[in-house]
């Protein structure tokens, strides 16, 4: 057996810090999986934290479902209002150059033609 052997090696601060994160971001997905399921859990972590969710009831999914078709008829309220808003400074712009391009029109007379003496 060699001295080596069971020895860890040295390592730098910053990658026992990656490992702290890796260890710790692997069990905060693991506890959001565990949240959101839509099953009745208990999660008990070193008896520091102790949590229990239950699954929403029918009257709670229905008010959630409503909820949610609100705010996406809003949006769609929004957008095309923000379309319409969009059409009218087009057409603001237009009417505009439509009549400055009148406006010069009208300062200029047409030259009067000439009429020919034999």
């Amino acid at each position: 057996m060699s001295q080596s052997e069971g020895n860890l090696q040295d390592f730098s601060v910053d990658q026992a810090a990656g490992a702290v994160v890796l260890v710790l971001g692997a069990v905060a997905g693991l506890l959001q999986v565990i949240w959101m399921s839509k099953c009745h859990c208990k999660v008990n972590l070193c008896w520091l934290f102790r949590c229990e969710r239950r699954p929403p009831s029918e009257e709670e999914m229905a008010n959630l479902k409503a909820s949610i078709d609100k705010s996406k008829d809003k949006k769609k309220q929004n957008e095309i209002l923000k379309k319409e808003d969009e059409i009218l400074k087009k057409e603001d712009q237009i009417l505009t150059r439509s009549r400055s391009r009148t406006l010069l029109q009208e300062q200029e007379p047409e030259p009067e033609p000439e009429t020919l003496q034999p």
